[in-house]
């Protein structure tokens, strides 16, 4: 379904999201104040526009409340951010995502009723670093501060075993969601599905579960 959103600030965060989504087949429209970063952007969204996204009139005259996301990425300038998310969501903007640059100011877009904070390198560094203590973990999303959703690579312990016999959720407390093998990603999978050898296997439970399964498991 092609959806409509709105990308202020193209740095390195917001560049990325835009192209991602324009890639991805939705209109876009792609917001910052620095000339130079808009024109890049003319062949990877929508719309360009150069506009301080901090004023009301101007983000009023961009129809901004008609947009389905929008994604405030704007970078070292904190106030900038807060202000324009207020104003975002005092418009009336259902879904506003935002760049958190440090801990403060992920409290204060809370409190102004940010819908999504997201901390893009604090993230890649949690991921970065499970990836490096083990062999086993193809990649990890952290849900909150005790749970996560883990992919985990099959080795010869579990493989030809269907999960049933393996019974993870009994022994450790997590819960495989799907695997992938090659192309084909098995959603649900049954209680009699087999697990290959190098199937990429989606876990989701808690912290301290996920890696008891990971180091005795597996």
């Amino acid at each position: 379904m092609r959806k409509q959103f709105a990308v202020i600030g193209l740095g390195r965060f917001g560049g990325s999201v835009c192209k991602e989504l324009y890639k991805m087949g939705h209109d876009v429209l792609a917001i910052d104040s620095n000339e130079d970063k808009v024109n890049e952007f003319t062949n990877f969204s929508t719309h360009t526009v150069i506009a301080n996204a901090t004023e009301e009139s101007t983000l009023q005259s961009l129809g901004i409340r008609n947009f389905d996301y929008v994604i405030v990425a704007i970078g070292e300038n904190i106030q900038s951010s807060i202000l324009c998310t207020l104003l975002l969501k005092e418009m009336g903007v259902k879904n506003v995502w935002v760049k958190a640059q440090n801990d403060y100011h992920h409290k204060v877009l809370e409190k102004i009723g940010a819908d999504r904070i997201v901390h893009p390198e604090k993230d890649m560094g949690i991921r970065i670093a499970q990836h490096l203590v083990s062999e086993k973990i193809i990649d990890y999303i952290e849900l909150s501060d005790e749970y996560s959703i883990v992919e985990l690579l099959a080795t010869e312990k579990v493989a030809n075993r269907s999960l049933i016999q393996l019974d993870i959720r009994a022994k450790y407390g997590c819960t495989i969601l799907a695997f992938k093998r090659k192309e084909q990603v098995i959603v649900s999978p049954l209680p009699d599905d087999l697990i290959h050898l190098n199937d990429i296997l989606i876990v989701i439970g808690h912290k301290n579960d996920l890696k008891r399964f990971e180091e005795e498991g597996l």
